[in-house]
């Protein structure tokens, strides 16, 4: 393992951050503290609680993936598709770097990014509103493996991308969609028994869910299908960057 490759790409990505830390960092918070206000004020006015968690406090989980899943896919996906735009990609391949390096260098640093956010905007959720978190090593471990899986997907997205336009298709129209549909800010408990079936086939409902559950123990589904969930997601977004280089999908043509 060439972990001196390692630490090179994720310093440089890392470094992006802070050259950027306005559109990287404090841009994302402060979107999320709006929905705190919009959503707290205009609707929870009107539903003041939601199996006995006030809804202020209920969609923090809601907003927090929110933001990371966006921002996860956003990282990494640009990371990768830079190097690809200017041309740089093609000395990263013929230096002696293996393609796992290369990924744990850039998801790694995409990753450490969406969760800075996501711990960031847990942060400013207490002056919004009080809430506790009963499973605090849960709750790390389901915001962790959400930004390493995601920045996985991002990863695939940025080599996929032919320009920017598709940089922002899928996050855009399929992601952000998935996660308003997925429970961020309501219990599928809360809708008819037919919309509650349909709901079970979006994948981000199980991730929401078992990330609220480790705040207050309520889940809309049961814990072990939402880490399966997450362990699958990973696996499969591994599965497919393995093909891809070793194809050169993309990459070397």
């Amino acid at each position: 393992m060439n972990w001196w490759a390692i630490v090179a790409i994720y310093r440089f990505e890392m470094a992006r951050t802070w050259r950027t830390i306005w559109q990287s960092i404090v841009s994302p918070v402060i979107s999320t503290s709006l929905y705190f206000v919009v959503f707290g004020a205009a609707i929870g006015s009107r539903i003041s609680e939601v199996e006995g968690v006030s809804y202020g406090a209920f969609i923090v989980p809601g907003l927090i993936m929110l933001s990371v899943i966006t921002q996860s896919i956003a990282n990494a996906s640009f990371g990768i598709y830079f190097p690809k735009f200017i041309g740089t990609i093609y000395e990263l391949l013929s230096a002696p770097v293996s393609f796992l390096e290369i990924v744990i260098g850039y998801v790694g640093a995409a990753a450490t990014k969406s969760l800075m956010i996501g711990i960031i905007i847990l942060g400013t959720a207490y002056l919004f509103v009080p809430m506790r978190i009963e499973y605090p090593l849960a709750m790390l471990a389901f915001l962790t493996l959400t930004c390493l899986s995601f920045s996985l997907f991002g990863f695939i997205i940025g080599i996929w991308a032919k320009n920017f336009e598709q940089l922002q298709l899928i996050p855009l129209l399929i992601i952000t969609p998935l996660v308003f549909l997925g429970g961020a800010f309501y219990s599928i408990s809360m809708l008819p028994p037919l919309w509650q079936t349909i709901t079970l086939f979006n994948p981000v409902v199980y991730l929401i869910s078992g990330f609220r559950w480790s705040f207050y123990g309520l889940a809309d589904v049961a814990l072990g299908w939402s880490l399966l969930a997450i362990f699958g997601f990973t696996l499969l977004c591994l599965g497919v960057i393995w093909w891809i280089f070793r194809s050169g999908w993309r990459i070397k043509s």
